[in-house]
């Protein structure tokens, strides 16, 4: 059991990500659940630089006035450094919600297996396509669900800018809390449902660690915003929130599930 003050905490918590990655490379079978979503992500990712760059240069190249003067080339070059930030923002939130969306599968199955790992009970149940397809299909909905609910947050939250100043200085802040809520929300989910646990109980679990889960999320979302380290952000989150609910005792014990 996880017991410290809360600072101690979230540094453990921040920390999470990083011991994933260290447990995935003791145990190479692990690699298999990882390299069939980490395919799917890398053309998920390519594919959004290259139509967002597109798409931007081609509308600077349509209503942008061009000349020789040395002014419009220096504005030409503003106009790709924000179409490259802008760029980079945007695959922020499409590989992390696309993403998300299309590993969840196999993201299911990395939890599963990491879960025998550190408990040393593994699964009767053979491996089965079709049952996999169903259960697949069941992951799907209950990740759309989450994901819309992330995008509707993200859009109330955008509304603040209305409002001079304050409202953008709210929004900067209250979009990355939202967003790490959402990532707690999204990596602990592949074990509370395995737990058969309703999203009062999670909450009270989440709540009850919350400098733990608020520095784990935190770590996550700081692979997510380092370039390239986003390939590796989804399986690290999921080992990572599972190793996290093992050492807190809701894999070992139900004293947590019954609060």
């Amino acid at each position: 059991m996880l017991k410290q003050n809360p600072i101690s905490s979230f540094r453990q918590g921040f920390f999470y990500p990083f011991r994933a990655f260290r447990f995935i490379r003791k145990h190479p079978r692990l690699y298999t659940y990882i390299l069939i979503p980490f395919s799917i992500n890398l053309g998920v990712f390519s594919l959004t630089i290259f139509y967002g760059l597109g798409f931007f240069f081609d509308l600077a190249s349509r209503y942008v006035p061009q000349g020789d003067a040395w002014y419009w080339f220096l504005l030409n070059y503003l106009l790709m450094a924000v179409a490259i930030l802008v760029t980079l923002v945007l695959v922020f939130f499409t590989f992390t919600v696309v993403g998300s969306l299309i590993a969840s599968p196999f993201n299911d199955i990395l939890s599963e297996r990491t879960e025998e790992l550190l408990t040393g009970k593994t699964s009767d149940e053979p491996f089965v396509l079709k049952t996999f397809f169903t259960d697949s299909a069941q992951v799907l909905l209950v990740e759309s669900k989450k994901i819309g609910v992330f995008l509707i947050g993200m859009l109330l939250l955008f509304s603040l800018n209305i409002l001079p100043i304050i409202g953008s200085l709210l929004f900067s802040i209250l979009s990355v809390a939202w967003t790490v809520f959402f990532l707690v929300i999204e990596f602990t989910g592949y074990v509370f449902s395995r737990k058969r646990l309703a999203f009062r109980q999670q909450r009270h679990i989440i709540f009850k660690e919350f400098s733990l889960m608020a520095g784990f999320g935190i770590g996550v979302f700081c692979v997510l915003a380092i370039p390239f380290f986003q390939f590796f952000a989804i399986p690290l989150g999921v080992v990572g929130a599972t190793l996290l609910l093992y050492d807190s005792g809701t894999l070992s014990s139900d004293s947590q599930i019954k609060g």
